[in-house]
């Protein structure tokens, strides 16, 4: 059976911490507000949902393929679940200022997770570590699917909704946050290999 508070922790904390969807959408709905920004949000919601579907795929095929890849994935989730903390830990403040401006269109949103290393990496992780070891059947894959869309949207939504008043609490309290989200990543890592 799944481990639903590593799944859960790992879910929302990975969605809620600062990435390139969050970053992007905080920056658009500081700067254009949040009406001017929905074609955006939208655009990350698909692209965040077809970019799940072929992680799902790919570990799928995976597990199918190589039986045994499941010990080595593990580990890779492990290892990258613990680079995250330590960068989690080590990170500075992020001016989202720099974040590219000209970006409130669906289609940015949407191209902008085919190349967000944190979502595929994410998704990768989720399923092949938590799913594919404990449900074949494809329905409920499929819910997985959308279950972690919904988790990672939610942290680009939170974000846009916030703008620059998350920010300033994000940085206020950085180093208890950082520390706190370290933590809690180490502890789904443990729980993997456990």
């Amino acid at each position: 059976m799944i481990n639903w508070g590593a799944f859960l922790t790992y879910s929302l904390l990975t969605a809620f911490t600062p990435g390139p969807n969050n970053i992007v959408a905080m920056s658009n709905t500081s700067s254009y507000g949040f009406k001017k920004s929905i074609r955006l949000i939208q655009g990350i919601f698909i692209g965040f949902l077809c970019v799940m579907i072929l992680c799902s795929i790919f570990s799928v095929m995976l597990a199918k393929m190589i039986p045994k890849i499941k010990f080595i994935m593990a580990y890779i989730g492990v290892a990258y679940i613990l680079w995250l903390a330590w960068h989690i830990i080590k990170s500075k403040p992020t001016n989202h200022n720099e974040a590219i401006k000209k970006t409130n269109n669906f289609i940015t949103g949407f191209l902008l997770q085919f190349t967000n290393v944190k979502i595929i990496l994410y998704g990768i992780t989720l399923i092949s570590n938590f799913v594919i070891p404990h449900y074949k059947q494809p329905i409920i894959i499929c819910g997985f699917i959308l279950l972690i869309t919904v988790f990672g949207w939610s942290g680009t939504f939170t974000w846009a909704i916030c703008g620059a008043l998350f920010q300033r609490i994000f940085e206020k309290n950085k180093i208890i946050l950082n520390i706190v989200m370290a933590i809690l990543l180490v502890y789904c890592a443990i729980t993997l290999i456990i």
